[in-house]
Order: C-alpha cells, then structure tokens, then sequence
C-alpha cells in the first residue's frame, strides 16, 4: 500500500507538472494502473475509500454559493436545453455502449452520463456496475473532451487556451475547519442512515452545498488535504485493475472515442439550436453543455472571455440533475436491471 501510495503521488505530480486535467486523481489512477498491468505488487488501501470519498464530497459542495442561482430565471431555455442534452446524449450513448460494447445495461448507463469520475464510479459501484469499466469510460471522456474543446477553440477559432489547472482552496480558519469537518462525519451518517447511493459521498456533499449557499461558511478544505484525498483515491481505483489485460484498456479508448463523439455531437446540436432560439453565444452554450468538468471548462471560458458564471452554473445544473435527481433514479433502474438480470439468470 505505501509503494502504491507513493507511486500515486508521483503520478499527480507529474500530471500536475504538465498541466494535465484533475491531475492529482488521473496522475495517480494513470500510474497505478500502469503498475498494475505490469503485474506490480501494488495494493490500494481500501478501508480509507469512506473518508477520502467524504473529502471530495465537502470540495465538490464548496463550489456551491448563495447566489449560485441568482440568474436562473434568465437562463430558463438554456437550461432546458442543457437537461435535455443530458437525457439524449446519455440515452443514446448506453445503448451503444449495450448493444455495440457488449456493456451490462446497469455499467453501460453509468458509464453514459456526462458526469465526474468520483460521481458516477461512487453510485454506479453501489449498485452493482462494472467499476473497472466506468472509470475508464470517464477518465477517457474527461481526457478527450478536455483535448477537443481546447483544439477547437485554439486551433479552430484562435482562442488562448492554456492547460488546465487544478482547484485552488480559499483560506481556511479554525470555525472553517469544524463546519467542513463535521459536514464530512453528519453528512456521512446521513446519507448511511438514508440509504442514498454512495453514502459517504453524496451526503456531506450535499450537506457542504447546504452550508455554502446558506453562508455558514465560503470556504473550502484545504487543498493539501483535497490533493491527498484524490491521491489516495487515484491508488484505491488504478489498483482495482489487477488482473485486467491492456486489450481491455485499449478497447475501453476505443468505446469512448465514439462514446464522447456523440455526447459533444449531442451538445453541439443542442447548443446551436438553443443560440437560435435565444441569441447566447453559442461558443459560450458548447462550453456550458460540453460534458467535460466544471473547473476544466469554467478556465475555458474564461479564456474566451465568456460568462463564467452562466458555463459554471450550467455545470452545476448538470451535476444537480445527475446527482440530486438522477442519483437517485438511476440506482432505481439500475437495482430492476440486476433484478431482471438475477430472474434470466
């Protein structure tokens, strides 16, 4: 486990030190399993999973603010068309990834949402998916949307778009520290005493959004201590891998080019058809529906000198819909899928 650990943390380091996207989890997840299919005697510690995940689930409810929604009246249409481009993208996606991937019906669907990596690999393992081939599919959604939108708008329309960089944290006083650590230990019982997918996740999540957009607190873990969670998380995911062949990484790219394709299709039609309806820029409607990450996507923005508040709060909207109201609707389906599956069988 150490030898993993420290071997994770050179990973992020190096993905960091290119400038690569969520480089500290990736890092560690590319790396880790590098060793893994070289057949390294790696172990990942997985008794930490609970409380790294609740870590990350605190981070992901800071970016949450009391005006977050202020403007959500004025962008009533293209957040239409963002739910919209969701449910299409992800419909069609999971049937290709069903029929075409020879993916189970309950993996194919959380592997097709255009969601983060902690996200849909936390829900999608609680209820019974292929965890291997969910974060896979993620982490090449991630790579490639991120390679895509900065080709287009550098290459294509002449944009600066520098690397993006990892999530900077705020200051962080004592009072600070307690509301965020207890968010993490009531959020995680919580969600344990519900029963909600990815307890240790959702719930201090969800209670760190609380807390944010009410104003009890503005700030964020520290960021050593979010870089640490993601590591350790990175190593926990990449050494999950043991046994796998490298054709089934591989095949994995494979499905995501065409997989990724068709959600940045979905978003690009979606977009253009909201920019006729409404006049939005429709550069600034491709980054708000583009299925890559918040952050990777709000320095985007701003490097075209777009709204960042509109990109990140249509971001946002989409993390809300998987994660409030699909969350829990997808571990439904997913929960008659096994049902179905254990009655054929």
């Amino acid at each position: 486990m150490l030898a993993a650990t420290a071997l994770g943390a050179c990973g992020g380091a190096l993905f960091y030190a290119l400038n690569l996207p969520l480089p500290w989890m990736l890092g560690a997840i590319v790396v880790t399993l590098i060793g893994t299919l070289a057949r390294w005697n790696l172990s990942g510690p997985e008794k930490a999973r609970p409380y790294v995940v609740a870590i990350i689930g605190v981070m992901l409810g800071s970016g949450f603010k009391p005006d977050t929604f202020d403007h959500l009246d004025q962008w009533a249409v293209s957040l239409a068309g963002l739910v919209l481009c969701v449910a299409l993208s992800a419909f069609i996606v999971q049937a290709y990834l069903h029929r075409i991937g020879g993916q189970s019906r309950v993996t194919a669907l959380f592997s097709a949402m255009p969601g983060g990596v902690v996200e849909m690999v936390e829900i999608g393992r609680a209820t019974g998916g292929d965890e291997k081939a969910i974060i896979l599919a993620h982490v090449w959604r991630i790579i490639l949307v991120i390679a895509a939108i900065a080709f287009w708008f550098r290459l294509v329309l002449g944009y600066e778009v520098d690397g993006m960089m990892p999530m900077s944290a705020e200051p962080t006083g004592p009072l600070d520290l307690l509301i965020l650590g207890l968010c993490a230990v009531i959020g995680s019982a919580l969600g344990l005493g519900l029963k909600l997918p990815a307890p240790t996740f959702i719930g201090p999540m969800a209670l760190s959004a609380a807390a944010h957009m009410a104003g009890i607190t503005h700030s964020s873990p520290p960021l050593a201590l979010v870089i640490a969670a993601q590591i350790v998380l990175g190593v926990i995911v990449g050494c999950r891998f043991k046994g796998s062949q490298p054709r089934d990484v591989f095949r994995a790219l494979r499905l995501a080019v065409v997989a990724t394709a068709i959600m940045m299709a979905v978003a690009a039609f979606t977009a253009w058809g909201v920019h006729f309806v409404t006049g939005y820029s429709a550069a600034q409607l491709l980054l708000a529906y583009a299925p890559g990450g918040l952050n990777e996507m709000s320095l985007v923005s701003l490097a075209i000198q777009a709204d960042v508040a509109f990109v990140a709060t249509h971001h946002l909207v989409r993390i809300i819909v998987l994660l409030v109201l699909a969350g829990t609707l997808l571990a439904k389906i997913a929960a008659i899928l096994n049902r179905r599956n254990k009655q054929k069988t």
